[in-house]
């Protein structure tokens, strides 16, 4: 069994920046890749983004360009830098692991 733990979600006004972090109760990152997912009020849970155990990265179209997927082999960490927060970034936001993993989210809230 894998836990993941959130931190860092918070208030922050349009264009400022936050950064999520997930540790992992165990090394996973050479076996599944880690992804951020997030689900706003009344919508479906999305895939924001992905880092594979190769370190391969991939983005939602919506967030390329202004979040940043990255890993912490040491510290069993995985991060979500977000730049350029825009109203629509507000969601809750999860880590996974493997598609099978999930933290308990993390809310973020972007608004003036």
């Amino acid at each position: 069994q894998v836990q993941l733990v959130e931190s860092g979600g918070g208030l922050v006004q349009p264009g400022g920046s936050l950064r999520l972090s997930c540790a992992a109760s165990r090394s996973i990152f050479s076996i599944y890749a880690m992804g951020w997912y997030r689900q706003a009020p009344g919508k479906q849970r999305e895939l924001v983004a992905i880092i594979t155990s190769g370190g391969s990265t991939n983005y939602a179209d919506s967030v390329k360009g202004r979040f940043t997927i990255s890993r912490d082999n040491a510290k069993n960490t995985v991060y979500l830098q977000m730049n350029s927060l825009k109203p629509e970034d507000t969601a809750v936001y999860y880590c996974n692991g493997g598609t099978i993993y999930w933290g308990q989210g993390t809310q973020v809230t972007v608004s003036s």
